[in-house]
């Protein structure tokens, strides 16, 4: 078994097609599928269901698929380790981030990072799911680190590094009674209309998890990926919505009030527990740590 087997087996997982892998490794496609099937003879399985339309992994695939990721991972590992030897840090980190994040300045921390460190290059991605997709690409091997705020539980095999919490605001009209009040109480949002962002991100966990500690009907009666559009909703008064407060400061078409008890937004940085980071992983890593060390136990 080759590291270059692994490298095409994981691109063709992941483009769900010959063609596209292809482009992706710069190979021809006949030299692909031949790779293909002499790792699969190699492990004596078949890897892929091939359908003119579709390729999907087989069980035995995606056992391999975990595994290959960690062995590419660890091989570059290696390589950047040598590297740093011999003039400075090389490769490239892929790093999942949300959609909305201003309580932690990243643009300043990558700004740093990549004149440090101008050899590696650095992947950003986001994801339409969310957190919950963000965590679930750091586990399977897709991204190196990723920034993400579940409210709570995140899922085994994850090293989680709190960065900041905040409280979360509640926006409404500003013809809204809520709006002549300082402090709203959560029951009295019981089965209210909310404006809300898809289900796996971070904010819309953090107050589905509170209105169900606290027994409430969560009721989301229009729901879009985008935070100045759900402002905008929220002035036209299709709903209320709850918003981060670094976010919310900035919005002067709704009302913002606190609300007691109030959801919080605690953005984390994520990595993978079980699969050492690349040494250009790790340096961006000890660089977000030192911007936005963990609150002491006293504060």
């Amino acid at each position: 078994m080759e590291l270059r087997h692994l490298e095409h087996f994981v691109a063709v997982a992941e483009e769900r097609s010959f063609t596209r892998a292809a482009a992706r490794v710069h190979l021809g496609q006949s030299a692909l599928s031949v790779s293909i099937r002499s790792l699969e003879r190699e492990l004596g399985s078949q890897l892929f269901d091939r359908t003119t339309h579709h390729v999907e992994l087989t069980d035995s695939g995606r056992a391999l698929l975990v595994e290959a990721r960690n062995t590419l991972s660890a091989a570059d590992a290696a390589r950047d380790a040598v590297a740093a030897v011999h003039g400075g840090l090389r490769g490239s980190v892929r790093v999942g981030i949300m959609h909305s994040m201003t309580v932690i300045d990243l643009a300043a921390v990558l700004t740093r990072f990549h004149r440090e460190r101008p050899q590696v290059q650095i992947i950003p991605s986001a994801a339409l799911g969310g957190s919950v997709e963000l965590v679930n690409q750091v586990i399977d091997g897709r991204l190196d680190l990723a920034f993400a705020a579940l409210p709570s539980d995140y899922p085994p095999g994850l090293t989680v590094h709190p960065l900041a919490s905040e409280p979360m605001l509640l926006a409404c009209p500003d013809d809204h009674p809520f709006a002549k009040r300082k402090v709203i109480a959560l029951d009295e949002l019981d089965g209210e209309p909310f404006v809300d962002v898809p289900s796996g991100w971070g904010t819309r966990l953090s107050v589905d998890r509170l209105f169900q500690e606290n027994g409430l009907r969560r009721v989301v009666a229009v729901e879009v990926a985008d935070i100045p559009t759900v402002v905008e909703l929220v002035r036209a008064g299709f709903g209320f919505a709850f918003l981060s407060a670094s976010v919310a400061s900035g919005s002067r078409s709704v009302t913002l009030r606190r609300v007691r008890p109030e959801p919080l937004f605690v953005p984390s940085l994520i990595t993978a527990a079980d699969r050492r980071p690349s040494a250009a992983a790790k340096a961006l890593i000890d660089l977000v740590l030192a911007a936005y060390p963990p609150p002491s136990p006293d504060a």
